[in-house]
């Protein structure tokens, strides 16, 4: 997982979908973080997103560092405890101006049974289970 973690931070945004009843939907996010041994990502609950993993969990994640690209297959999982909130707005303190520990609108989502693939033109592809 960590090393999963280690790259989505070196791509710096990666690609987040999920489904809209028929409809993918795929939008940039830049938050990740690890905590409790989870890997976590962040949005406002008055978003479109929000709504939508909490509807159907499955995502998916992609990005590119390198010369190298990562798939994740994943449930998101909502985690309300306000320790979570605060140990990824931690780490990134330029959202601080937006959300709040707390808030009402600040929301993290763990990632379950999640499968990464991380692959190259020039390597065989590298699975990753967490």
């Amino acid at each position: 997982m960590k090393e999963v973690y280690e790259f989505l931070k070196k791509s710096e945004v990666y690609y987040l979908a999920t489904v809209e009843g028929d409809q993918p939907r795929v939008r940039p996010f830049g938050t990740v973080d690890l905590y409790e041994d989870k890997l976590y990502i962040q949005t406002g609950k008055v978003k479109a997103v929000s709504e939508q993993m909490k509807k159907n969990p499955k995502i998916e994640i992609s990005a590119m560092a390198e010369g190298k690209w990562i798939r994740i297959a994943a449930e998101a999982v909502l985690d309300e405890s306000i320790a979570a909130q605060e140990h990824m707005l931690a780490a990134y303190p330029s959202l601080q101006a937006m959300y709040k520990p707390g808030d009402g609108n600040t929301e993290v989502f763990y990632l379950k049974n999640a499968t990464a693939q991380i692959c190259s033109f020039t390597e065989a592809p590298k699975t990753i289970t967490f």
